[in-house]
C-alpha cells in the first residue's frame, strides 16, 4: 500500500506491507485524512530514528477486516480513527499508557491501517468523507479544554486566541450552540472575515491592543493554545475569577508570571490536552445533534501530501487541510 512516512531525515511517498489483523483488530480501508500540527514535528523528534513511521493522527474510511474476536464490528461499517491510545474514560489527565496516533504508533497517511477495534468510531451521516476524517483529533481536544475542563455555559464570554486554527473552529462552533458569546482573533484580514462568517461576535486583529478592544466586554474563560505570545495578554483581559484554559504552545513553552496580580484576581489556570474515547464520543453527539461541520481549508491528494504539509507549516490554512486516499 501507499503511506506517507517518516524515514532517515525525510517525509515520503513509499510502499508499506499491509498488515492483516490481530485478534481484536480491524483493517480500515481509509478514504480520507487530516493534518494536525503535530504532524510538522515528527521530523525532530525522531531524529535518528532507524524504522520508517506512517504519519496521521486522523482518518475515515471502510472496515474491510476484522480479527477473530472482534465484536463491536463488521466488514463494511463505515468508521473514523480515534486516536487518543489506551484512553477511554474521563479522568483529570491521561493514563500512563497513553500514546497519540501517528508517534510512536503507525498512523493514519496511508491506503489503509491496522488498529484495534477499540479505537474507531462510527462515521456521521450528515458528513462527508473528508469532514469525518477531520473530526477526531482536533475536535476532541477542542471539546476536552472547552467543555470538560472549561466548564463552558451560556453565562460565558469565551476568548480564543488565534481562531482559524482547527481546533479554534471546532471550539467557536462549540462555544456557539452550548449558547456562549465568543471573541476570537487572527493577524489575517481575510481570516477575521470567515471567522465573523463562523459564527464569532466579535474577532480581534491579533495585534492590536487587547485591552481596549475588550473594554466592553466581560471575558471569563480563556482558552489558549499560542503560548508565550498570548499567554499574559490572556490574562490581562481575563475578568477577576475567570478561567485560562491552556492546551498547547505554538510560541514557545515557558512564560513568566506575575503571580501577586495572578492571585490577587484569583484567576483559574488550567492544563488539557487531547482527550478520552468517552469525550470523543459526546463530541460526535454534539457535532450530530446541533448539525455541526468541520470547517475544510483544502484537500490534497495522498501524492501530494508534502504539499499539504508546507501548507501547514506556514500556518496559511483555516481550517483542517486534509488528504483523500482514493
Amino acid at each position: 500500500m501507499k503511506a506517507y512516512v517518516h524515514e532517515g531525515n525525510d517525509y515520503v511517498l513509499t510502499e508499506r506491507p499491509v498488515r492483516r489483523c490481530g485478534s481484536h483488530e480491524v483493517r480500515v480501508r481509509l478514504h480520507a485524512a487530516s493534518l494536525n500540527r503535530r504532524d510538522l514535528y515528527i521530523k525532530n523528534r525522531r531524529q535518528g530514528a532507524s524504522t520508517a513511521l506512517i504519519l496521521g493522527s486522523d482518518g475515515a474510511g471502510t472496515i474491510e477486516e476484522v480479527g477473530p474476536n472482534v465484536t463491536r464490528w463488521q466488514v463494511g461499517d463505515e468508521v473514523i480513527i480515534n486516536p487518543s491510545l489506551r484512553w477511554y474514560t474521563q479522568s483529570e489527565a491521561a493514563p500512563a499508557d497513553y500514546d497519540i496516533l501517528g508517534m510512536p504508533d503507525d498512523g493514519t497517511f496511508a491506503e489503509t491501517i491496522t488498529i484495534s477495534e477499540e479505537q474507531v468510531e462510527p462515521t456521521l451521516s450528515h458528513l462527508t468523507w473528508e469532514e469525518n476524517a477531520s473530526l477526531a483529533l482536533a475536535g476532541m481536544t477542542g471539546y476536552r479544554a472547552l467543555v470538560t475542563k472549561g466548564q463552558v455555559t451560556e453565562e460565558d464570554t469565551v476568548f480564543i486566541p488565534g481562531g482559524s486554527s482547527g481546533v479554534a473552529t471546532y471550539m467557536i462552533q462549540i462555544a456557539k450552540a452550548l449558547g456562549a458569546r465568543v471573541v476570537t482573533s487572527s493577524r489575517d484580514a481575510e481570516k477575521r472575515k470567515q471567522l465573523k462568517t463562523l459564527g464569532a461576535d466579535l474577532v480581534l486583529d491579533t495585534a492590536e491592543d487587547w485591552g481596549t478592544a475588550l473594554k466592553n466586554e466581560t471575558i471569563t474563560l480563556v482558552i489558549d493554545s499560542v503560548g508565550r505570545a498570548t499567554f499574559n495578554r490572556s490574562l490581562e483581559v481575563l475578568e477577576r475569577g475567570g478561567r485560562l484554559v491552556v492546551f498547547g504552545a505554538t510560541t514557545e513553552d515557558t512564560v513568566e508570571l506575575d503571580l501577586r496580580t495572578f492571585f490577587y484576581n484569583q484567576q483559574r489556570i488550567i492544563g488539557s490536552t487531547m482527550a478520552c474515547r468517552e469525550e470523543l464520543q459526546q463530541f460526535l453527539h454534539l457535532m450530530k445533534q446541533y448539525e455541526l461541520k468541520p470547517v475544510l481549508d483544502c484537500v490534497y491528494p495522498l501524492q501530494e501530501a508534502s504539499a499539504a504539509m508546507e501548507r501547514l507549516e506556514h500556518s496559511e490554512q483555516f481550517g483542517k487541510v486534509v488528504l483523500t486516499m482514493n
